[in-house]
């Protein structure tokens, strides 16, 4: 009975995946949109304290840095991996803890500590001990395509609470340029079209996180009748601290469409086909 079991899923799943993999780019939105939205109903139902989401959010993120802990310490390469990607990150997460430090001290600040202290020991890696795997040809997404649209972004829209308007400013850099910060990791592999494991498995960490935390702040906002947005200001502030949640999850929400279409299938590599991110 077991065998007949999976040898019946497998062709459902296949005929599910081809099927999917047919339709024109804008049947593939709609049906991401709706996906996602199943799926916020479905959190919304069985996580009763969405605060949990966060924390989710914040263990995925944790995973996928320990996979790449493990990618460089005991595979001893780096391929495959962005520099530009963790050097962002790590300028996102330095502007963000000083916001924590100067604005609002909390647990989060030790997190973002945790994470940063990981992120420079992963450049290091990168830079120094692994530079000769580091695949710098392929990485050729140029910073300034993000650093300068967010800083302009934030010059413009920022929150409008009582905190120093350099600090507000700062606080609004760094929701920005977290929400592109992958770019550049996308782009390698768009690149290489072949994601080895390691690499693979830490993207999709990062997706999933990012998925966690853009449903916890709207689960927030559908829960207080939008009061949450208006606690975080006015003007366009809130709006677009939701719109760089919801930008995060789509950017990376291609790849993981077909990261878990490669294990369904039994690959270990991941191959991208031309087009995707």
């Amino acid at each position: 009975m077991r065998g007949m079991s999976s040898s019946t899923r497998k062709p459902w799943v296949k005929a599910m995946t081809g099927w999917v993999r047919r339709q024109p780019p804008k049947v593939k939105a709609f049906l991401a949109v709706v996906a996602g939205m199943a799926t916020l109903v479905l959190l919304r139902v069985v996580v009763h304290d969405h605060d949990n989401l966060f924390v989710a959010a914040e263990a995925c993120h944790s995973i996928g840095i320990a996979v790449l802990i493990y990618k460089l310490t005991k595979e001893r390469t780096c391929a495959g991996l962005s520099l530009k990607s963790q050097e962002l990150t790590a300028l996102f997460l330095a502007v963000r803890l000083y916001c924590s430090f100067v604005m609002e001290y909390d647990i989060h600040t030790l997190l973002d500590s945790a994470t940063l202290a990981a992120t420079l020991w992963v450049i290091y890696m990168i830079r120094f001990k692994l530079k000769s795997s580091y695949m710098e040809d392929k990485d050729n997404f140029a910073m300034y395509y993000v650093v300068v649209p967010c800083a302009v972004l934030a010059l413009v829209i920022h929150p409008s609470t009582s905190h120093n308007i350099i600090n507000r400013i700062f606080w609004a850099f760094c929701v920005y340029l977290e929400a592109v910060s992958v770019l550049p990791q996308l782009r390698l592999m768009q690149n290489t079209k072949i994601v080895e494991p390691f690499t693979a498995h830490y993207v999709f960490a990062l997706g999933v996180a990012r998925f966690l935390s853009c449903a916890h702040w709207v689960l927030q906002v559908l829960d207080t009748r939008g009061r949450l947005l208006t606690a975080l200001g006015y003007g366009m502030w809130p709006s677009m601290v939701l719109l760089s949640e919801i930008v995060q999850t789509f950017i990376l929400a291609d790849f993981c469409y077909y990261y878990v279409k490669s294990i369904v299938g039994g690959q270990l590599v991941l191959r991208l086909p031309s087009g995707v991110v």
